[in-house]
Parts: structure tokens; sequence; C-alpha cells
């Protein structure tokens, strides 16, 4: 929902306000504990002191085992090579970055996004100035210090007690404010920004008071002072399980383990239901976490259930291998994907790359029947760095070749439309198997697609916007710097001019309407927070020194921010 902020009131209006909201609130709860006003911050609670109606009886520690000396990420130093022609794309990309954040500062500042076309502000994620705290290691990252440092102290202002949407979402406000907040503070140092940290987590925390400790959705504050906060019953499955990244940072920062504990209950649910769904080794898109059942036939990669995935190899380097858990459950999951998820798209003969792969979602009809359905999604482009990162991480050198072909099968899809953009979703005609030939049928293609407009090998585009994601050059990026192949920056220039060619406006960078069109787009008026924190970044990076954001000391949450392995503060 879009919440508009009110216009700021005088201070004693403010107080007054602040009296009457918690005599409404907390009149007919005499059971509900009273938010005590901090002494060190501008919030208007401290929900520290919440006192839960589903206590925790037994917290469970932060491994203290020494990290082990995992497998190198990134490629050798020797294969990659200075060029000046990189350093001259990285300045480009700065400065698209400049002029976004220049327009969000001028128009919209303090407000959670910029219109791009209309040059005002909205308020998607509770009026936390959700552009300004997932930009802010972006801004560390390309050096803009004194920007930096000026919205330091905009941030030591915020109020992340309370929103006038008098709810929150969990995993968004999880992944951008609090994982933009632990980045930022790994960078920097700056302890405003781990202070800040620690009372948007503590708010998040109230989020797993439920009777079984799983949180919902959303964090509704009403219902939370009266206990009637309950875990969903058919909530999408990436939302619970992906919070742990940001937590277990947190607790590793601070030494308190009640942050990791609240999501590795999360993940020992998962653990325990993983062979116990109708696709044994996968979770289904939605799950029952109220009664704790996995009854779903459906299976995807995609939106609701991508980051769930991709945080499995990403727990294991942030926990340095200590804890099996997530490698036994990423290998058990990854098996299941490379067996039916994974295709090969059926290409003409002239195609530039036909080595290349895609991911599709699936269905279980009829108990251990599975359909497979070829429809792709631009989010599930982050399945190429995935399989590259567990295939370093786990010495498994055929998942780094498979996330390379999966990284540059959605290469190949911005190359193929009208714009250089791939679409949201999309439909492909595939190849009978992953592997062998696969010859060109132009009789099957036009009797499969839906238009023939469309290049050939895609059957359809069911949803032809482009919203600035980042999955695309995040993949990209990523193999990158684990292979040192300097032909993937090539690639990823042509997707970033294209990007910015269609989606310039007077004022930043929007949405567009339609990738499958030629001419002129048409602007959506949207630029979501993750332009200028993933997919500026990694434009920026994969022109950058290998040093600069190493994968052998950092782990990039599923929003970019990076956060430091356990080796590169602990000597291992």
């Amino acid at each position: 929902m879009a919440i508009r902020l009110a216009r700021r009131a005088p201070r004693v209006f403010i107080g007054i306000a602040a009296i009457l909201f918690l005599y409404l609130h907390l009149r007919h709860a005499p059971s509900a504990p009273a938010l005590v006003s901090l002494k060190h911050s501008t919030n208007a609670y401290d929900w520290s002191r919440f006192v839960p109606y589903n206590p925790v009886l037994d917290i469970k520690p932060l491994p203290t085992v020494r990290p082990r000396s995992l497998p190198r990420v990134q490629a050798e130093d020797a294969a990659f090579k200075a060029s000046p022609v990189n350093q001259e794309r990285r300045n480009v990309v700065r400065g698209v970055f400049e002029r976004s954040y220049r327009a969000y500062r001028k128009y919209a500042w303090l407000r959670d996004e910029l219109t791009p076309v209309t040059g005002r502000g909205k308020d998607p994620f509770g009026g936390w100035a959700a552009t300004l705290v997932d930009s802010l290691d972006t801004l560390w990252i390309m050096g803009f210090r004194r920007e930096f440092q000026e919205a330091l102290v905009y941030i030591d202002r915020l109020d992340v007690s309370d929103s006038p949407a008098g709810a929150i979402n969990i995993f968004e406000t999880t992944i951008r404010h609090l994982g933009g907040l632990l980045s930022a503070y790994d960078l920097s140092g700056e302890e405003v920004l781990l202070r800040k940290a620690v009372e948007l987590a503590d708010l998040l925390y109230v989020g797993f008071d439920t009777p079984n400790r799983l949180p919902g959705f959303w964090l509704n504050f009403a219902d939370a002072r009266e206990g009637l906060q309950w875990a969903g019953r058919n909530d999408p499955s990436a939302c619970p399980a992906s919070l742990c990244l940001e937590f277990t940072r947190l607790s590793q920062i601070t030494g308190n383990s009640k942050y990791y504990d609240a999501t590795d209950r999360v993940m020992r649910f998962l653990e325990r239901v993983q062979n116990a769904t109708t696709l044994p080794g996968m979770w289904p898109t939605t799950i029952d976490f109220r009664n704790e059942e996995v009854p779903g036939t459906s299976y995807t990669l995609g939106a609701l259930a991508d980051s769930l995935y991709e945080y499995l190899p990403k727990m294991h380097a942030l926990l340095g291998g200590v804890d099996s858990t997530y490698e036994t459950m990423y290998r058990k999951a990854a098996k299941r994907i490379i067996e039916y998820m994974v295709f090969r798209p059926m290409l003409p003969e002239d195609a530039p790359d036909r080595d290349i792969l895609f991911t599709g979602d699936l269905h279980i009809r009829g108990g251990q029947v599975v359909e497979r359905v070829t429809e792709s999604q631009h989010l599930t482009c982050f399945v190429g760095g995935m399989f590259g990162l567990a295939g370093k991480l786990l010495q498994l050198d055929d998942q780094v070749t498979l996330g390379e072909q999966l990284a540059r099968g959605c290469g190949w899809a911005y190359a193929s439309m009208p714009t250089g953009i791939m679409p949201e979703i999309f439909d492909l005609v595939a190849c009978d198997a992953v592997d062998g030939p696969c010859t060109w049928d132009q009789e099957k293609w036009e009797n499969e697609t839906a238009s023939t407009s469309l290049p050939k090998g895609f059957r359809s585009a069911r949803d032809t916007r482009y919203i600035l994601r980042p999955e695309a050059i995040e993949s990209v990026f990523l193999l990158y710097r684990m292979t040192g192949k300097a032909e993937l920056q090539d690639l990823a220039w042509d997707m970033f001019q294209a990007v910015v060619r269609a989606t310039e406006t007077g004022y930043a960078y929007s949405a567009i309407a339609d990738v499958t069109q030629e001419g002129e787009t048409k602007k959506l008026d949207s630029m979501e927070s993750f332009w200028m924190a993933e997919t500026l970044k990694y434009y920026y990076l994969i022109f950058s020194p290998p040093d600069l954001i190493s994968l052998d000391e950092y782990v990039l949450n599923t929003e970019a921010h990076p956060f430091l392995r356990p080796k590169a503060y602990e000597g291992a």
C-alpha cells in the first residue's frame, strides 16, 4: 500500500499525538506491555522492551566454532585485467547513479521512492526513506562520501518504531532497511548505522511473537500489542525463509544470539519438512507456516520462493561452513532443480550463443507426475549466480558451468528484444533435452507461439514490463568474478546501455511497460529502491577492480547488500 506522510507538525502537537496514540492503543489491553521512550534515539518507542505473549524459553547460541577455510569464490587475480575501457564504463554507471540519487534528493527526499516521470515521492514501504537506506552502501562503494555523511544525519533521526501505514512487510523491511543498515555499517564502521539496525531489528523481532515463533507476512503494530499475531496459512515460502542472512549477521556483530535464534527456527522447520513435500527436496511456492504443513503442488524459483534457495549457499558462507544444514538443504534442492526445472530453449541456428539454459516452474499432477512449465521470469535470473556461488563454495565445478549457462541465457533474452531488455515474465519453446542436439524447428515454433512478432524461440511474453530489476546483471556480475571472462563485461555493457536508453526520463529512470515494442517506451513512473541498491551497484562492480567487494570477503544479501564473511574479521 502507498501511504503519504503528513507534513511535519509542531513538536507540541507531535507529543500530544503520541500520548493519545498510546492511550487509544493500550487502554483496552491491560496485559499488553507499555512501550518505553528511548533516551538515545529518535524512536518513539523502544521495542526491545516489548514483553512477548509467546516468550522464547531457550535461545540457540550463535555458532562459536572457528569458521572453516572455504574454497575460493573469485577467479585468481591473474584472470582480471585492468582496462581503460572498463574504467570509463564504470564512470558512466557512476554518473547514472549520481543522476538518480540527486533526483531523489531533490524531489523525494526521505520518501520511500521517487516517481521519475512526475518528480514526486511515494511511500510503499512504511515511509522509512527506503531508497535512502537501501542506497547507503552504494554511496560508500561508489565514493560519494559527502553524500554518505549527509545521509547519516537523517538516518540518525529516522523513527523506525512506528509507521503511518500501521504495519510493515517483514521481508521487504528486512532485506532493504535492515540489510542496508548492516551493510553500510560493515563498510564504514559508523556506529549510528548499527544502533539504528538494532532498533529496527528489535521491532522486526516482535513479528516472531506467534504461538509457534514463525512470523507472518506482515507485522501489524496493533495486533502485536494485543498478542494477535499468527504465522500465515498460505504465505510465500521466501518471506520467512529469507530473513536469516540479515538476522544472523546482526547477531555476529552484536554478540546477541536472539536474532540468529529467531530465524534459525524458520530454517529448522524448512529442514524438517524438506523431504515431506509433494516434491521431496524442494518447498512449494506457498507454505502453511501456522500449521507447519507443506501441501502445495506448485514450485518455482521466481516470485514468492526465489530467495529461499538463494540464501542456502549464502548462509553456508556467512557461517563459515560450520553448520552443515545449509549445504545439505542446498544439495537436495539443487538436485531437484537440475533434474526438473532447468531446460534448454530451442533457438535458430544463427543464434549468437546456443549453449544457454533457463529454469521454469513445476506443478505436481496426480501425486508423482511432474509437469514442467517453460515460463521464466526476470526474477529467476538470480539462479545463475546461486549455482555459481554454491559450485565454488562446495567445489561443484559442473554447477559453476551451469550457472554461467543460465547467466548467459538471461543475457541472450536481453539482446533478443527490440529494447535490448528481457520481459518480466515470458515463455520459451524448449528442446526435448538439456543435453544433446536441438535443431531449430520453424513449424513447431510457429504452431506454439502466441505471436510470430516475438523473437524466435519465445512462445509468449505474459508480462512485458521491465521494472529496473537487477537479477540478470547480478548473475552476469557474479559469474564474471568467478570466471574472470572479460566477454561477460561486454555483455553487461550492452545490457546497461539498453536499460539506460529505454528507461531514462527527465528526472531519472523509470520502469517501462513493454520491452517487446520498437521506438519510444511507455514509462510507468516507478523507480524502486533496488535500482540504486542493486541494479546500478552490480553494473558498477562488474567494471571495477576485483578487490572492490571481493566475493571472498563478502556475501551479498538478496538486495545486493554486502555482509562481511567470518574470515574477513576472524583471520581464518
